[in-house]
């Protein structure tokens, strides 16, 4: 199963899109688009999957993710509400010669890094969330001037990660469509017992073919995705919910509680239980009141 090729409708005043999803018209599964893409998250968490890397988005979280790049966000539960401003716009949108300027190195270097996808620190975020909420609703020339302002932004700084290993280039060989199919399966059976046997079956290889395939395409070891798969899940867990370690152990796909502690402090570099107290004790510090989005760009331009 190839990823859904997503094309966002462009009105007939428009040269890129931006504006609100929120669900149910937010949820997509795993995708890709030749479209650069912007987003910020306006309600909801979950996780997050960008080439191959797995992680976590939650509200006021901005991403940047270059063409072509397979991704997908899923909410943390089935009947959360998940909204998010979305930014699509092709390369050559504002005419072939323009990024060739000497002015727009820096935004050429911005998207070849944005090939493995990009997670803005929290406060280069707040910087940009205002200017992308007023690019929505923008009109002529503004909204080229607010989406070049953005990106501009974006590559003067370095407050930003680069979460995936792999390029999205390399999603794009002839075997792409067998890669995508082993993720769609590992995001919607993670919960359940998979076997290297049952995967490499599912996409019709035998084990040592598909041990070496899904290494040389994603550059980690398919039981290392899988784990963090299921660890991305269990942070969401400890997170948004009051479970048990071990209830969440078991929920995530893993069959004993110290294999899950294991591989949660591998990969996490601490214990759900310490996890779960470093949340919590973020959450109350970060519980300042926000301004809404006219008083922080009047903030941010110096005006009264």
């Amino acid at each position: 199963m190839k990823p859904l090729i997503e094309k966002l409708p462009l009105s007939e005043n428009t040269s890129f899109v931006a504006r609100t999803y929120r669900t149910p018209h937010f949820e997509v599964p795993w995708h890709q688009h030749i479209e650069y893409e912007l987003i910020l998250f306006l309600e909801g968490e979950g996780t997050a999957y960008i080439g191959n890397h797995v992680g976590s988005f939650k509200t006021g979280d901005v991403f940047f993710l270059g063409s072509n790049l397979p991704h997908t966000f899923q909410k943390a539960a089935p009947d959360l509400v998940t909204a998010a401003v979305v930014i699509q716009f092709r390369e050559d949108f504002w005419g072939k010669e323009f990024l060739q300027l000497p002015e727009c190195r820096e935004i050429r270097l911005l998207f070849q890094r944005s090939m493995q996808g990009l997670k803005l620190e929290q406060g280069l975020c707040a910087t940009l969330s205002p200017l992308i909420r007023q690019l929505e609703h923008a009109s002529g020339a503004q909204r080229i001037g607010l989406l070049f302002g953005c990106l501009s932004l974006l590559a003067s700084s370095d407050n930003y990660e680069s979460v995936s290993t792999q390029e999205a280039g390399t999603f794009l060989s002839r075997n792409r469509e067998r890669i995508d199919k082993v993720f769609q399966y590992t995001i919607d059976h993670y919960a359940e017992e998979i076997s290297l046997q049952e995967v490499a079956a599912h996409i019709g290889m035998s084990v040592p073919a598909f041990c070496h395939y899904f290494r040389k395409s994603t550059k980690k070891t398919y039981v290392a995705f899988l784990n963090e798969v299921r660890i991305g899940k269990a942070c969401q867990l400890l997170m948004d919910t009051a479970k048990p370690i071990a209830d969440i152990c078991y929920e995530t796909g893993y069959n004993t509680l110290a294999n899950f502690n294991k591989q949660f402090l591998r990969i996490k570099g601490m214990t759900p239980g310490n996890y779960r107290k470093r949340f919590a004790e973020s959450s109350i510090s970060n519980s300042v009141p926000v301004m809404d989005a006219h008083t922080e760009l009047r903030v941010l331009t110096g005006q009264d």
